[in-house]
């Protein structure tokens, strides 16, 4: 990044706010490559690189959800940012869910903007992931193999490429391991604040991490209730070697049995 300038991509059908903030930001010395429906940002991004995603939800022909899932398919660690008028509690959660790192709603100040930017390119950018190139960053866990820097979760020849923030989660949690992590710990580091609404976006992330991290030997016939769900309480000798355990209301905890 020293070499040249920050790139943004601008996703926005509005021509004025999209003009406004182009140049605003090229002002702030980024470059910015700007998009006016979803269709045309995907065929713009498969032609060129950028490092952070500014992104509207309603857009014409594609909208910004199929446009954060196409990019995530590409480059799963890229951040987004969506800028949309849609500010209801549920929308905030779907857009959390669907991955993005932060969700401002219009209308919104260029400069707070700005720094919500800053925030999270300071979290993944430059040197940190320059230094992860240099020297790896790996955990070993139960059947797992876990890649930080290249943010791979592998389990024998399975190779899952994680999120930015999922593997940002696992990292925090794999550092306090068989210790709670309180909420509002795992979303300040995460997410840089503790605001209650972003605790279903936490609660969606580490589902996922969950659901990545089960065991074959947690789904035995024995184990099972008539249902075909798992019970709360596994055989002994059956229990999973890596477990991710939600503490209800109170925070979450990677239990790692040796």
């Amino acid at each position: 990044m020293k070499n040249r300038k920050i790139k943004i991509m601008l996703v926005e059908d509005s021509q004025n706010l999209r003009a406004v903030l182009k140049d605003y930001f090229e002002m702030m010395n980024y470059d910015v490559v700007d998009f006016g429906d979803g269709e045309s940002a995907i065929k713009g991004y498969h032609q060129g690189i950028c490092d952070i995603c500014l992104l509207d939800i309603g857009l014409p022909k594609k909208d910004g959800y199929a446009v954060i899932n196409e990019i995530h398919n590409i480059h799963p660690e890229l951040p987004v940012i969506f800028v949309t008028a849609r500010d209801s509690k549920e929308d905030r959660i779907k857009g959390f869910k669907a991955g993005c790192d932060d969700y401002v709603t219009k209308p919104f100040s260029t400069e707070e903007l700005l720094l919500r930017i800053e925030a999270i390119l300071s979290r993944c950018g430059g040197n940190e992931k320059k230094k992860n190139l240099q020297n790896e960053i790996i955990f070993t866990f139960g059947d797992f193999v876990f890649n930080y820097s290249e943010m791979q979760l592998i389990q024998g020849g399975n190779i899952r490429m994680l999120t930015r923030k999922e593997a940002q989660l696992l990292k925090l949690l794999y550092e306090h391991k068989n210790k709670l992590v309180p909420r509002e710990i795992l979303m300040k580091e995460i997410w840089g604040e503790s605001k209650a609404a972003l605790g279903r976006s936490l609660d969606v992330f580490l589902s996922k991490l969950r659901i990545y991290l089960k065991l074959d030997s947690e789904y035995i016939s024995d184990n099972l209730n008539e249902e075909g769900k798992r019970k709360n309480k596994f055989k002994p000798g059956y229990e999973p070697k890596v477990e991710i355990i939600n503490v209800h209301g109170t925070g979450y905890l990677l239990k790692i049995r040796e």
